[in-house]
C-alpha cells in the first residue's frame, strides 16, 4: 500500500502562516539581533500577539502551553493534531530565525514542559504564562538525573536552593520551570518540575551568557536562594513512585525535542534554499534525472544534503504524529532529534563552505545559520545522548543497565 506523505489541508495552512510570519517580520530583522546580543526584540511582541489571535481561534497550534494536550474525548484514529501543527510552524518560522524563535514570549520551552507533565487545574491556571526551563547545574549537563537543586516542604511551601545555567529565556520569560529534587536519597524517582516566578524573592539572575550563536536570545545563569513558592506549583503529582523512576519528569522531552529537532529542519532548509540559488547563479545544474556522480562534485554534495535533510524531517514529523496519536514517542522524538540536529549542522557549515565568500561574509544570513545551528546539536539533549536513548529503547534496557 502507498504511503501518501502530503500534509492535509488544515496542515498546509500552518505552514503558510509561519512561512509568511517568518518571511515578513523574522527574516527581515535576523541580522540586526545578531548584533544586538542580549537586547530584547520588540518585533516579537507583535509575533506573540498574532499567535495568541491565532491559538484563541483554535486553527493552529504553537509551542506553547497548550499545544500539546489533545483531549481524551477528541477523534480517534489518524489524528494530526497539536503536536504535529507546533511542529510544522515550528520549522516555518525557524526557516525566518531561530533565534527568535526561541524568544517569542509564551512560546518558550517551559511551556511545553507545563504542557507534558501539568494537571489540568494546574494548565488552567498557568497556561498562560511564558516559562523559561532550568534543567542544566553547574556540575552536570547530560546527565539530567544529577540534579542536585533542592526543593524541600515546609508547611505549605517549597523551599528551592540550587544553581541553574543555560536557562534560554531565563531573563525575559516571567517564569521558570525549575528541575529540583525532593529527596536525593530516593535518587531519579524524587526529581521533580516546579514552576516559580521570575521575579520572586530568592531568585537572581547572575548573568547572561555571550554565545557563538542565537544571539538574539538571552541565556542565563539563575540562583535560587531559599526561594518559597506554593507547594501547588510543583506540577504534576508530589508523589515519588521509585517503580516509574525517571520516567515521569523526562516525558518533558518526549514534547520538547520534536521542537527543536523542527528548528533544526528549518534552518537546514533555509540553507539549502540559498545554496541551490548560488549554485544555479554560478551555472552549476542540479538533476533529479541522473545520479550523483554523474554530476559536479557540488551538485552532488547539494544532493545528498537534501536527502539528508529529507530523512530529518520525516523522522521529526514521526514522532510527532506519534504524540498526537498516544503512541509512545521517546525513541522516535530522539531519532528525529539526533538526525535533523546533525544534518541542520552539517548543511549550514558545508553550505558556508560551497558558498565561498559569500557563505563566510556577513553579506548573507549563511554565516550566521552556521553559527546557530550548532546548539540544536547540544541542547534538550547532545547528539549522543540521543543516540542512548535510541539504543536503550531497541535493546530494552534501564539507564542503569546502559550508560
Amino acid at each position: 500500500m502507498a504511503i501518501n506523505l502530503e500534509l492535509p489541508k488544515k496542515l498546509q495552512a500552518v505552514v503558510e502562516k509561519g512561512h509568511q510570519g517568518a518571511a515578513e517580520i523574522l527574516r527581515p530583522i535576523s541580522r540586526k539581533y545578531d548584533a544586538r546580543e542580549h537586547a530584547y526584540p520588540v518585533e516579537l511582541d507583535t509575533v506573540a500577539t498574532l499567535f495568541e489571535g491565532i491559538s484563541e481561534a483554535k486553527t493552529i497550534s504553537f509551542a506553547g502551553a497548550e499545544a500539546f494536550r489533545d483531549g481524551d474525548d477528541g477523534p480517534k484514529g489518524n489524528i494530526n493534531g497539536g503536536n504535529m501543527s507546533a511542529v510544522l510552524n515550528i520549522i516555518e518560522v525557524s526557516w525566518g530565525d531561530v533565534a527568535l524563535v526561541l524568544s517569542i514570549p509564551f512560546q518558550g520551552l517551559g511551556n511545553a514542559a507545563i504542557s507534558g507533565v501539568a494537571t489540568d487545574e494546574q494548565l488552567e491556571r498557568l497556561g498562560k504564562v511564558w516559562a523559561a526551563m532550568a534543567i542544566t547545574e553547574p556540575d552536570f549537563g547530560s546527565d539530567s538525573a544529577a540534579v542536585s537543586t533542592t526543593a524541600k516542604l515546609d508547611g505549605d511551601e517549597y523551599v528551592i536552593n540550587g544553581e541553574k545555567i543555560f536557562v534560554t529565556a531565563g531573563s525575559r520569560a516571567t517564569h521558570i520551570v525549575v528541575w529540583a529534587t525532593l529527596d536525593k536519597t530516593k535518587g531519579r524517582a524524587a526529581i521533580k518540575s516546579f514552576i516559580v516566578p521570575r521575579e520572586h524573592p530568592g531568585v537572581t539572575v547572575e548573568r547572561l551568557e555571550h554565545k557563538l550563536g542565537i544571539k538574539a536570545s538571552d541565556t542565563a545563569v539563575i540562583r535560587f536562594e531559599n526561594a518559597r513558592i506554593p507547594k501547588d506549583y510543583l506540577l504534576g503529582s508530589p508523589d515519588i513512585n521509585v517503580e516509574k523512576g525517571f520516567a515521569g519528569v523526562m516525558e518533558t522531552f518526549d514534547n520538547t525535542r520534536p521542537v527543536v529537532a523542527g528548528m533544526a529542519v528549518g534552518i537546514g532548509r533555509a540553507a539549502l534554499e540559498e545554496l541551490r540559488k548560488i549554485l544555479t547563479a554560478a551555472g552549476i545544474e542540479i538533476s533529479y534525472d541522473k545520479p550523483a556522480h554523474a554530476q559536479s562534485a557540488a551538485a552532488a554534495e547539494f544532493l545528498r544534503m537534501e536527502a539528508d535533510w529529507e530523512s530529518g524531517y520525516l523522522l521529526t514529523l514521526r514522532s510527532a504524529w506519534q504524540a498526537d496519536n498516544r503512541i509512545p514517542n521517546s525513541k522516535e522524538a530522539s531519532m528525529g532529534k539526533a538526525k535533523a540536529a546533525r544534518v541542520a549542522s552539517d548543511i549550514t557549515l558545508k553550505t558556508v563552505e560551497l558558498a565561498g565568500t559569500t557563505g563566510y561574509s556577513e553579506e548573507a544570513l549563511l554565516e550566521k545559520w552556521a553559527r546557530d545551528s550548532k546548539i540544536l546539536d547540544i541542547f534538550e539533549g547532545t547528539q549522543q545522548i540521543q543516540q542512548l536513548v535510541v539504543a536503550r529503547r531497541l535493546l530494552g534496557l534501564s539507564s542503569a543497565e546502559l550508560k
